[in-house]
């Protein structure tokens, strides 16, 4: 809802700090969360009820708010300080005690100082992401300074409802995940769009096809961005409006100007250009630490600031970077190290395939092996996704180890509660005795 916004710049002002509780988190992930901050006070949107249990502080019905517009503004507010926390961003808990990320004006200052092309002043932003976010969370400096009107799609996100907005809001900068554009790009609605008004689109958080970068950029008549991030760095890299449908599809760009990159091995040393190694960052615009929590702080950000992402990269010769999956996401195949990403990729640009996740699963033999979970094209040959037509596919672009040994086709793939793959949910399923290929 967009009282949320009002409700957070109101906090953001009065010195205190924004809590989000994403409504889809479990309710033990809820409790953890209440338990953790002790909140002063709890505002509850229309039609929201507390987990069971919890200490919330003063409860007020965001209804009971309304009243604040009318009433004189206050005699005197607090000085701010650009040290002053102003949100608590949380992970997605896949473990049941999510992690919160804990954001100052100094680092939201450092974020909008870095949103380059993103951003423009006057924007009218539509937003698809749960305001729990990091990338709501942590713009409020760059919506203010850019005066940036924000257009809610709400939920359930909707292909019909994105394409109304743009036309009638006359919106300027899109965002979505690759699947929300797919469906965008597929709308019958799409015919009578006038999307004139876009200025930029941008995409991220999962493989993206570079015919689908090519169609957003012939249909939509705008450039398209990919950006990435995570929830404790803020903002990381982004492709730019000039370069190719190749660049914008298969990597995740260049630093911003106030970010520091190095690919390392597992000896901590920088890795020589051209090899996978984890991802770190260093910049202002990282968060300050973990919630009450500076163990957990310790084990992400070392002595001199890095930040360890837990993502695997590598960067090419044009200083783009590439990721190829997650330290814990990797599998081991015979001996072979495989990240899921880079297959990923490649089956993205099958034509019988829409959507696909890959994950490890446990193997007598190999000690792990490949398991792809592939949502097929719309009207596909059900002999266009066969396990022989996709591991034929890959050995023809990847070492034939790398192939998928099982394939698993469902109507969707799973996600958590920040928009996600959720692989851990894939991976208990690959898991199973009962999974057929």
């Amino acid at each position: 809802s967009i009282k949320f916004a009002a409700c957070y710049l109101g906090a953001l002002r009065a010195g205190a700090i924004t809590s989000a509780v994403n409504r889809r988190l479990g309710p033990t992930e809820q409790a953890s969360i209440f338990a953790r901050t002790e909140p002063k006070v709890t505002v509850l949107g229309d039609n929201t009820a507390l987990p069971e249990g919890v200490d919330a502080g003063r409860v007020i019905p965001v209804t009971d708010l309304r009243e604040a517009f009318d009433a004189d503004p206050p005699a005197r507010l607090p000085r701010l300080t650009a040290s002053d926390p102003t949100c608590i961003v949380w992970t997605s808990g896949t473990t049941g005690a999510p992690k919160g990320a804990v954001y100052d004006h100094e680092t939201q200052a450092a974020i909008s100082r870095n949103v380059g092309e993103l951003t423009a002043p006057g924007d009218r932003r539509l937003v698809v992401l749960p305001f729990a976010h990091v990338g709501y969370m942590t713009r409020m400096w760059d919506e203010l300074a850019n005066a940036t009107t924000i257009v809610v799609v709400g939920e359930p996100w909707s292909a019909a409802e994105t394409l109304r907005l743009i036309r009638e809001e006359r919106i300027t900068m899109g965002t979505g995940v690759p699947t929300q554009w797919a469906l965008v790009l597929e709308h019958p609605d799409l015919a009578h769009t006038d999307c004139s008004t876009l200025r930029v689109a941008a995409l991220g958080g999962a493989s993206i096809p570079p015919e689908l970068v090519r169609r957003m950029r012939d249909t939509l008549g705008c450039p398209v961005i990919t950006r990435y991030t995570s929830t404790e760095a803020g903002v990381t890299t982004s492709t730019l409006v000039t370069d190719s449908d190749e660049v914008i599809a298969t990597t995740v760009g260049r630093p911003t100007p106030e970010v520091e990159l190095r690919i390392v091995g597992t000896d901590a040393c920088v890795v020589p250009p051209g090899s996978v190694g984890e991802v770190l960052c260093r910049s202002q615009a990282m968060m300050r630490g973990y919630w009450r929590d500076p163990g957990r702080t310790a084990e992400v950000i070392d002595t001199d600031g890095w930040l360890h992402t837990g993502d695997l990269g590598v960067i090419g010769d044009d200083d783009n970077l590439r990721l190829v999956g997650r330290l814990k996401d990797l599998y081991i195949r015979g001996g072979y190290n495989i990240y899921p990403a880079e297959v990923e990729a490649v089956l993205a640009e099958h034509p019988g395939v829409d959507r696909v996740a890959i994950v490890g699963a446990p193997d007598r033999v190999l000690g792990e092996v490949g398991v792809a979970f592939v949502v097929p094209a719309p009207g596909a040959d059900p002999g266009a996704v066969s396990i022989d037509t996709l591991r034929a596919w890959c050995r023809a672009h990847l070492a034939d180890y790398k192939a998928p040994d099982r394939v698993v086709i469902i109507d969707d793939l799973p996600i958590t509660a920040m928009l996600k793959v959720d692989k851990r949910a894939l991976s208990e399923r690959a898991a199973e005795r009962g999974a057929t290929s």
